[in-house]
């Protein structure tokens, strides 16, 4: 359905696709992968005709195009579907379902009953019930997601791609997403899948191919590929992610939290952080852990429940109060809270420490504020042209380092770090792990929170397994070192909440 030959694109002096080559067959998932930079999603808007190659061909359904327009490739029934979905939020599902199609027919008079119908058939389709009247805003990520592919259908879609589409679900919703990209799949539809979750790749792919630095550089069938062997052609290094071991000898609390609750969010939880520990946090989305972290922040009022700081009791009621007291926050959504994207590198670094970088005068000192810039550009590996690149420009692992290093800057002896490599590649994900290990092991005190179990299991000495708003249970580094403690995890998170008082302590 797909064959592009010999694809070159620039942008000025950036070669962003070097001669790459790239075939789909019918009802195939063919899975692309590669670091943040490699030439992913420029290859993808060549081929849905947002970018126009420098050289090449593309054949879509045996149809040949040096340079194929938005037009021909919806026309050839090519389909995206990007990670912000691009929906209309206010309108309601079934708008939202049939819009693009009735647009591309030309309508000018909209007949609400047909709306309905060409909904409510897409997602039979896919198995799906889902109340057509209900704006797309007040839905969750993964039914959003479940809308943008019925969009795709609804279009006569033969060739979809989807760009890093379980970035921000659930296990049990990418489980979901799995089943029906395998039925999209055996009703003939071909699908280009990209993921940095190599774990889904090998599970899914019939065919994997792997770009990097702009080239194509290996494609494999996917019943031969793991993820190690993935992660070497992304990045041309064997990564060997060290279990981390807390090496500290002073066990007074940094931070003790007791009988803590936040009506509606969490209720009861206790746990400690001394110096060196990297003190796990895992439960699915809406499990309370964000919110325990913004309650720890400033951000969110606690109800009952005692929170003490080297000893001292505390109420926090704002994240400068926190700041104060030597707690930062590094906040799950990067682009939305973590970063000004807008904004230059420089900027960034110095946000959370304005006052503490102002002369006598009250005046910003430029010269501070471009050294602790330059530190940590150097220290966190950030790839950027200057510290006056704007943060957009640069790519997920290195904007997510920029994020980190703003908040180092303001010197934690604790950091809650809320989903630290959420939609990061490989190489920028390790450097990241190695980076807070190194943090841990100078005497900081880590909180991490995330909903990736091996993460959880390769980078902390104590795991809190959250479920319902509770601690279902408290596992030890003896217990992290078991053969089968991934499997009890995940049975923890998804199963119905035990109170069991002994494990818990």
């Amino acid at each position: 359905i797909l064959v592009a030959n010999n694809i070159y694109k620039s942008f000025g002096a950036v070669q962003a696709l070097k001669g790459v080559s790239f075939e789909v067959s019918a009802g195939q998932v063919h899975c692309l992968v590669g670091e943040n930079g490699s030439g992913k999603s420029t290859f993808v808007k060549v081929i849905a005709g947002a970018y126009a190659p420098d050289s090449g061909e593309i054949f879509l359904n045996g149809n040949r195009y040096s340079h194929c327009t938005v037009r021909d490739s919806i026309r050839e029934g090519v389909q995206v579907i990007y990670q912000d979905f691009s929906l209309f939020p206010q309108m309601t599902v079934a708008e939202n379902i049939a819009l693009n199609a009735m647009v591309a027919e030309n309508r000018h008079l909209v007949k609400w009953k047909e709306v309905r119908d060409i909904a409510r058939e897409q997602l039979e389709k896919i198995d799906v019930d889902m109340d057509l009247e209900a704006p797309v805003e007040s839905l969750s990520v993964a039914n959003r997601q479940l809308i943008a592919i019925c969009r795709a259908m609804s279009q006569e879609a033969k060739l979809l791609f989807m760009d890093e589409p379980t970035t921000t679900l659930t296990k049990k919703e990418v489980n979901r997403l799995i089943l029906i990209v395998q039925e999209l799949k055996k009703k003939g539809m071909s699908i280009v899948f990209i993921s940095h979750k190599l774990n889904e790749v090998v599970e899914i792919a019939d065919q994997v191919a792997v770009f990097r630095d702009g080239e194509k550089v290996a494609e494999v069938p996917g019943e031969e590929v793991n993820e190690e062997m993935l992660a070497y052609h992304m990045t041309g290094r064997v990564f060997q992610n060290r279990h981390y071991s807390r090496r500290q000898t002073d066990d007074v609390p940094l931070l003790e939290v007791n009988g803590l609750e936040s009506k509606g969010k969490y209720r009861d939880i206790s746990f400690r952080i001394r110096k060196g520990d990297i003190v796990g946090l895992i439960g699915l989305i809406g499990s309370g852990r964000t919110e325990l972290a913004l309650t720890l922040f400033g951000l969110n009022p606690q109800d009952r429940g005692t929170i003490l700081r080297d000893g001292k009791p505390i109420r926090f009621t704002s994240p400068r109060q926190a700041i104060a007291e030597g707690i930062s926050l590094l906040p799950e959504n990067r682009q939305a809270q973590g970063c000004y994207l807008e904004r230059s590198v420089c900027d960034n670094m110095s946000a959370a420490i304005v006052e503490k970088l102002k002369s006598r005068l009250g005046v910003l000192d430029r010269s501070k504020e471009a050294t602790v810039a330059m530190n940590a550009v150097e220290r966190l590996g950030i790839m950027t042209p200057d510290i006056g690149t704007e943060v957009r420009n640069l790519s997920g692992g290195n904007a997510q380092k920029v994020a980190i290093g703003k908040w180092i800057a303001t010197e934690p002896s604790v950091m809650i770090m809320d989903s630290p490599t959420v939609g990061v590649d490989i190489g920028s994900k390790t450097e990241i792990y190695h980076y807070i290990q190194c943090l841990a092991e100078g005497g900081m005190g880590v909180l991490l929170i995330s909903d990736e179990i091996a993460e959880i299991v390769a980078n902390c000495n104590r795991v809190m397994v959250m479920q319902n708003g509770e601690i279902a249970a408290v596992l030890d580094e003896k217990d992290l070192k078991d053969e089968g403690v991934s499997e009890r995890i995940f049975d923890l998170m998804n199963s119905p909440a035990r109170r069991n008082d002994d494990e818990r302590n």
